[in-house]
């Protein structure tokens, strides 16, 4: 991970934790991502990014938005994925260092597996199920994308600082 994420993770993990919390519950009990937890997260770059990083690299992260916002756009025209999904993950990508594309690509990859694998087998255990009883996931065959894209910026930050 680059030096500027190590630097930087210490400041944005308290923010960004009841963040991808809420929008990774909200998508399994609703599949919809709040525009709210969207704009939060936004928010918490545009503050705390403006103290955290050089104010050259804060300025650039935010190309980073824009690039995945159009992708997003184009991803979810296609029906690759969800609107919310695209906007969350655009509203994540100033968060991640653009050294650090590649390696975030693999967490993600692997994070999305993971939640894929464990929300499946969890949805066909009755035990497990019934502790969140009514949540839209449990009935429909679209994948809560974002209990993956949450899950990987939190555990991408907790990997810089390690």
């Amino acid at each position: 991970m680059s030096s500027t994420t190590v630097t930087t993770a210490l400041w944005f993990l308290p923010f960004i934790t009841p963040i991808t919390l809420w929008v990774a519950w909200s998508d399994m009990k609703t599949m919809l991502i709040p525009n709210k937890a969207v704009m939060a997260l936004v928010a918490v770059f545009v503050l705390v990014g403006f103290f955290a990083l050089p104010m050259d690299v804060y300025l650039w992260r935010y190309a980073h938005l824009v690039a995945i916002l159009l992708l997003g756009f184009l991803m979810n025209m296609i029906g690759m994925i969800g609107a919310g999904d695209a906007k969350f993950a655009a509203a994540m990508a100033p968060f991640i260092a653009r050294e650090d594309t590649g390696e975030f690509a693999i967490l993600f990859a692997a994070v999305l597996i993971a939640t894929f694998a464990l929300h499946r087998i969890v949805r066909r255990i009755p035990a497990l199920r019934n502790t969140a009883p009514g949540w839209e996931s449990w009935e429909r065959k679209d994948f809560p994308m974002g209990l993956a894209l949450g899950a990987s910026l939190f555990l991408y930050l907790v990997l810089a600082l390690i």
